[in-house]
């Protein structure tokens, strides 16, 4: 693990202390959580314009149909052949 350090607002500071407080936890674990999900909200964001300037094609939704077809045939009795 890479250690982090960065200036915040007291009053950010503050409210980490008051809430890591809250849950139980060390403030580093909670700062840990909030940039991780932070991370992850930005990755969302990112992955949402990609589909917006490129969104999916009739071609490609046509292959989900096929997906609901299901199985074609049930072949799990053949097991016991090949023993």
């Amino acid at each position: 693990m890479t250690m982090l350090s960065f200036r915040a607002d007291e009053e950010d500071v503050e409210r980490i202390r008051r809430w890591s407080q809250r849950l139980g936890v060390e403030r580093s674990e909670l700062m840990r959580d909030a940039l991780r999900r932070q991370l992850a909200r930005l990755a969302a964001e990112h992955e949402v314009a990609l589909y917006e300037a490129d969104p999916v094609t009739e071609g490609e939704l046509s292959l989900g149909a096929a997906a609901d077809w299901g199985p074609a045939e049930d072949w799990s009795d053949w097991l016991d052949a090949t023993r």
